[in-house]
């Protein structure tokens, strides 16, 4: 009995694979992703939904892992956990010749999808809000994680279009930085010949894509500026040098090195996001620090910006009686910079799947992404997937506690996965 079944099971999946097959050679893949696509719209929207109400810091994505890999569980693709949290699948393709003969895949494609949300308490009035107090998907990760799920739904029903195999990577810890170089240790990137990923993008419009070749967004990093000065009773100032006032000299003394040390053809921002200091109300406060970022994107400039920092915090201080030392700056990770083949095969993916007036126009961003890693090491593209819709109130920037989404664009970033990944395996 045991053995009918599953002769059964095994030939009405048989009978399913000869189905889409056929169905694939109808209408071509391109059509189909379409078909399936838009039978797919609910879903993506959904899982958007949930994982939008149920948000998780870096570091701290388990229930956000457990859901995704109950959603590939019912998929039937498999997947691994390399890290404590984040999961990477595998779509193996049926194409005749998506393998080897060792066994190894003809050509194989890394799509990435992020999945932390950010400390932010959330200020919508949307039914499916964040439930967890101070944590927001306040960048879109949620709505990420729902691209890829999708994309995969469709390419698991047109597996005979995949002339290779698909590696997801579904990565932890984006918003400190961390989790791409974690999942490249891991080993996502062995045998990865290529790199897809996109990112909902606020500054442009929804219904449009931009993947345009070069410098997309910024080489982050992160700087603290420690002062020492002189406390003493706050009716007395003579008696001391406060910390504090050269703090905020230095603050805006930064603001010149954008300004009067760079070129006005080389685009930078230095921002201070923090400023700490004094113990009383009452007195000249003796010691500060401020912290911020730096966001750069040609190689002089970026390694430029430490000296220039230490230079005007230091002599800032000194002319104030006080002394200042940039005493931590960390490099984050390096710009997104989009391979020129690799954009120039996703705009004909677009065009392809959406319709060349879904190709956008974006000049790109000081915004940090450690995607970034992974085009250092293999060609790629990452694709702004546009949201801004006035009409619906998505005109909030990334990290805006009121941030929001046109969900309609949702399903066209799956389907645009979904031929990227088909037209980058049949070459």
């Amino acid at each position: 009995m045991a053995g009918e079944q599953a002769r059964t099971a095994s030939e009405s999946q048989a009978q399913g694979t000869a189905d889409a097959t056929a169905r694939i050679r109808e209408l071509g893949a391109t059509a189909r992703i379409q078909e399936l696509g838009r039978a797919a719209e609910p879903y993506v929207i959904a899982q958007r939904r949930y994982f939008h109400q149920h948000p998780e810091l870096s570091l701290q994505e388990v229930g956000t892992t457990k859901a995704i890999a109950r959603e590939l569980d019912a998929m039937r693709i498999p997947y691994e956990r390399p890290l404590g949290t984040g999961l990477v699948a595998t779509l193996a393709g049926t194409a005749p010749d998506a393998y080897r003969e060792d066994s190894s895949p003809r050509r194989r494609l890394l799509i990435r999808a992020d999945i932390d949300a950010l400390a932010v308490t959330e200020r919508t009035d949307v039914p499916f809000a964040s439930e967890r107090a101070g944590v927001m998907h306040a960048c879109g990760h949620d709505c990420h994680i729902a691209m890829q799920l999708g994309a995969l739904r469709v390419l698991a029903q047109m597996t005979e279009a995949l002339h290779g195999e698909v590696r997801a990577v579904f990565q932890p810890s984006e918003e400190n930085g961390q989790g791409a170089r974690m999942m490249i240790d891991a080993g996502v990137l062995d045998g990865v010949d290529g790199a897809y990923a996109a990112h909902i993008w606020s500054e442009v419009d929804a219904g449009t894509i931009s993947c345009e070749a070069g410098p997309r967004m910024a080489n982050t990093d992160w700087f603290r500026v420690d002062v020492r000065g002189t406390s003493c009773h706050g009716a007395m100032p003579q008696r001391g040098a406060d910390a504090i006032v050269a703090a905020a000299e230095i603050v805006n003394n930064l603001q010149t090195i954008v300004s009067r040390d760079l070129s006005p053809y080389e685009p930078a921002v230095v921002t201070v996001g923090e400023l700490h200091g004094g113990t009383a109300r009452n007195v000249i406060a003796g010691t500060a620090y401020l912290t911020g970022t730096v966001r750069t994107y040609s190689d002089t400039t970026h390694e430029a910006m430490p000296k220039l920092i230490a230079r005007i915090a230091q002599h800032t201080a000194a002319a104030l009686g006080a002394e200042a030392k940039l005493t931590d700056y960390t490099v984050a990770h390096g710009a997104v910079v989009n391979d020129e083949a690799a954009s120039a095969r996703c705009r004909r993916a677009i065009e392809r799947v959406l319709g060349p007036e879904a190709v956008g126009c974006y000049r790109g961003t000081l915004s940090g992404e450690d995607f970034s890693e992974v085009l250092r090491r293999v060609p790629g593209v990452l694709a702004f997937v546009g949201t801004r819709n006035p009409a619906l109130g998505a005109t909030f920037a990334q990290h805006s506690c009121f941030y929001r989404v046109d969900e309609s664009v949702l399903v066209k970033g799956a389907m645009l996965a979904a031929q990227y990944a088909v037209d980058f395996l049949a070459e």
